[in-house]
Parts: C-alpha cells; sequence; structure tokens
C-alpha cells in the first residue's frame, strides 16, 4: 500500500466520519469558514459591482451600453457559472475538493481582470461568463468542503451564514461603487474598470488564505487513502481538543469499498431513482430562488434609475442596507434550521419571502411607496429570502451521498440557474425597458409564486437532516452493509 493506499476495491472501515461530528466548535472551524467563506463575500462584491455598473456601463464612451446589453452580460455571467459549476463539480468528485478551490479561484481572477480591459458588449460578456464559470465551480468545491469538514450539530447554521456572507461583499461593492463612480474622482471611462481590477486583487490575498486547509478526509476516505484522511482528521482534534485528549473507543463506524470514482451509471441512479424525491425537491429550490434572487437583484440599478429618478453614482446608498439586511437574515435565521428543523424554516423562509415580494410589488406598481420605503420593503423580503436561498444549497449538498456531493451541488446549481437565474435578468430588462410598472410587477409575482410553491413543495416532501452526521443522511454509494 504505498503512501497509505488501500487497494482498488478493498473494504476499509472508519470512524472518522463521526470523529469530525463529535468535535466542538472550534478556531480550526472559524479559519475554514474564513477561508473558504470568503469567496461569496467576493461574489456578491463581483455582482454588486456588476449590477451597481450598469449606469456606468450604459454612459461609458467605449462601450454604451443598452439595458439589454446589461442583462445580457448578466445571463452571460449566470451562463458561465452553470457550466463551470457541472464541469468543475464533476473534477471536484474525481481529484479532491482542495485542488478544485485553487483552480476556480485561479480562473476567477483571470478573467476578472480581463473584464477590466473589455472595449464592448461581446468582450464584455465573454470576460464575464469566464469570471462566472470560475465562481460556479467555487460553490461545488466550497460547499462540499465546508459540508465535511463541520460539525452536524451546526451544519445547517454554519452553511447558512457562509452562503448569506455574499452580502458582505455585495455591502462593499455597494460602498466601493460609490467611490468609483464618483466623477469628480474618476473619469467615467476608468471607475468601473478599477472596480473589476480591485476585486481580482482581493482574489490574491484569498488564494494566499486557502494555503493551509486540508483535504477533505470523508473525500480520501472513499479513494483508500485512509493515512492520509487519518493523519488529517488527527491533526483537527489536536487542534481543537489538545493533544491530551482521549478518543472515544464506542463511535460509530461505517464501511466503504475502495474506488477510484463513481460510474456515471451510480450518478444516474442515485439521482433519478434513489434519491428521486429529494431531485426534485432540490430542483425546485434551486429554481425559485434563482430566479427571485437573479431577476430582482441583478436589475435593482435599473429599477432605481429608471423608475425613481436615482442618479447612478447614489446607487450603492441603496444597496447598502439591502446587502445589510440579506446577510443578517442567514445570520440571525441559520440557528433555527438545527433547532426548529429544516423543513419547518425552509418552508417559513420561501413562503414569507414570496408573499412579501407580491405585497411590495403592488406597492410599487401603484406608485404608493417612495424610493426609501422601496429599498426598505426590499430589505425586510430579502432578510428572509436571502435565508431562504442559502437553505436550497445546504439541502442540495447534505441530502445525496458523498462520492456525488459536489457533481449533484453542480447539476442543481447549474439547472436552477440555467431554468430560473439566467432568463431572470434579460427578462427583467426588458420589462424594465417597457417603462410600464405593471408589466415589472408581473414579473414580481410570478417569483413570488415559485417561492410560494417551492415552500409547498417542501413541506410535503422534504427531509429531516438537522443535526444527523452526512453519512446517515445519505449513505455513501460505496457503502458495504
Amino acid at each position: 500500500m504505498p503512501g497509505g493506499t488501500v487497494p482498488l476495491g478493498a473494504v476499509v472501515e472508519t470512524d472518522l466520519p463521526a470523529r469530525l461530528d463529535r468535535l466542538p466548535w472550534g478556531r480550526f472551524h472559524v479559519l475554514v469558514i474564513a477561508a473558504l467563506g470568503i469567496t461569496w463575500i467576493l461574489d456578491g462584491l463581483e455582482v454588486t459591482l456588476a449590477g451597481t455598473l450598469a449606469g456606468a456601463l450604459k454612459q461609458s464612451p467605449v462601450l454604451q451600453f443598452s439595458n439589454a446589453d446589461v442583462g445580457f452580460a448578466t445571463s452571460a455571467y449566470l451562463l458561465g457559472a452553470v457550466l463551470g459549476a457541472v464541469g468543475f463539480g464533476w473534477l471536484t468528485d474525481r481529484l479532491g475538493r482542495k485542488k478544485l478551490f485553487f483552480i476556480t479561484l485561479a480562473v476567477y481572477l483571470s478573467a476578472t481582470a480581463a473584464t477590466a480591459l473589455t472595449w464592448d458588449v461581446w468582450s464584455f460578456a465573454a470576460m464575464r461568463f469566464i469570471t462566472g464559470a470560475g465562481i460556479g465551480g467555487e460553490y461545488t468545491a466550497i460547499n462540499s468542503t465546508i459540508q465535511e469538514l463541520v460539525p452536524a450539530r451546526v451544519r445547517g447554521w454554519t452553511d447558512l451564514v457562509v452562503n448569506g456572507s455574499f452580502w458582505l461583499g455585495a455591502a462593499a461593492g455597494a460602498f466601493g461603487s460609490i467611490l468609483v463612480l464618483d466623477p469628480t474622482l474618476m473619469h467615467p471611462e476608468y471607475g468601473w474598470r478599477i472596480a473589476f481590477l480591485i476585486g481580482a486583487v482581493l482574489g490574491l490575498i484569498v488564494l494566499l488564505m486557502r494555503m493551509w486547509i486540508p483535504e477533505s478526509p470523508r473525500w480520501l476516505m472513499t479513494h483508500g487513502r485512509v493515512a492520509e484522511a487519518e493523519a488529517i482528521v488527527a491533526g483537527i482534534e489536536r487542534r481543537v481538543l489538545g493533544h491530551g485528549a482521549r478518543r472515544p473507543d464506542d463511535l460509530p463506524t461505517v464501511r466503504l469499498r475502495v474506488r477510484l470514482f463513481t460510474p456515471l451509471s451510480d450518478v444516474a441512479d442515485a439521482l433519478l431513482v434513489r434519491y428521486r424525491g429529494r431531485a426534485v425537491i432540490g430542483l425546485v429550490l434551486m429554481v425559485a430562488q434563482a430566479f427571485f434572487f437573479n431577476a430582482v437583484f441583478f436589475t435593482y440599478a435599473l429599477v432605481l434609475t429608471d423608475f425613481y429618478g436615482v442618479p447612478v453614482g447614489h446607487v450603492g446608498w441603496y444597496i447598502l442596507p439591502f446587502s445589510i439586511g440579506n446577510f443578517l437574515g442567514p445570520l440571525l435565521l441559520g440557528r433555527f434550521f438545527d433547532t426548529l428543523g429544516r423543513r419547518t424554516m425552509i418552508v417559513f423562509t420561501y413562503a414569507i419571502s414570496g408573499v412579501l415580494l407580491a405585497i411590495s410589488g403592488f406597492m410599487f406598481q401603484q406608485e404608493l411607496i417612495t424610493v426609501a420605503q422601496q429599498t426598505f420593503a426590499w430589505t425586510v423580503v430579502f432578510f428572509f429570502a436571502s435565508a431562504a436561498a442559502s437553505s436550497a444549497y445546504l439541502t442540495v449538498s447534505e441530502t445525496f451521498p458523498l462520492e456525488i456531493r459536489a457533481l449533484t451541488i453542480a447539476v442543481f446549481y447549474a439547472l436552477g440557474t440555467g431554468i430560473g437565474g439566467v432568463a431572470g435578468p434579460w427578462l427583467f430588462g426588458s420589462l424594465i425597458d417597457s417603462g410600464s410598472r405593471s408589466s415589472v410587477f408581473a414579473g414580481y409575482l410570478f417569483g413570488a409564486a415559485l417561492m410560494v410553491a417551492a415552500a409547498a413543495v417542501h413541506w410535503r416532501w422534504g427531509v429531516a437532516a438537522e443535526g444527523k452526521s452526512l453519512e446517515d443522511v445519505a449513505q455513501p454509494l460505496a457503502a458495504v452493509d
């Protein structure tokens, strides 16, 4: 067994998952969350810059975008995220979590920097497409790693907070846009370019932060690298429990047959047969939240400028409170996903988000609220919707077997974003171009209906995964009884 690798086809029995789940929350977990979760902050920065810079792209002497061009570039970003998630997700399950979250970050960095050098709608959209591919790959590799390193009893809250940290980046992007779009500080043609370069520089810092994060022991054990997985878990235990801690002898074990990769036939059987109900739930949750968020948020700046007359350089001030509310939702509500349970909280957050968007959309259509009141209404709506959206990622990452976790996240992210996300910004951009509040309201009603329908589906078929080991929620495909 060179390097401690177990031969293919051999059966290994290990208590590594139980040892990881029994650990108290420690500094190690905080560092993992910081080093990996910061990707969502970067994504939030990236997406918000693209949204708040919409007006600057329209005013750029070089680009001269229309609203439809803005929507097209946004859809290109999301399409890239879809394809990147699937491709990199497949590689994440085959090559490991750690390799991929370096590769995907490198793709993101390169394309973001190149965005600053674009000269027309096609070059801009192409770079946004590649940037999206990197971010899509990040979702799969990082969600997998976090799920597999965090103790079961706090998995829900942790996952929601990490995914919700997107909005810290959104707040930073909103504030940054105020500076780079100020014509007294920067020329209109250079401000938006500098904004994208800043995102690339920040990504380099993240690259350094990730150097010390270990490979997922759960992934290693399924590939026969048990000695390596044992050494990593032992090191984590020393960091969290101290050198003198005694390991319990009665921890539950799992028995796995070693294989290098999972055949696609097994993947199809898991998604379409064995866990078909869970697949339907995951698809519905992802489609609903993708349309809801991408349609509204990516065109947020256009609504402010076209219907409320907000100057382009002031858009960031309205996105700041919106972003903070979006982060506070998962932060404050996340604990209840581990205590009250997944089903109760997912149903509640999805349903209340849909109802509140319909109400605020009606007030927008009737011109009953000012721009400040509109911002407050959206902040309240997305306080709940942010937790709902994060719970969709939690659901698809914890309710499927270990060997296909990254690919599963990728598939549902891709389908959800492809069906609900890519079309949303383009559709809403066109609705806004019509100048009709009633048309925009119809789009809001459609998004609200999707969220309420998703709540109903989860109430009927949702899985109670709170507090359970990942191996108990979904037995590994390589498990041997």
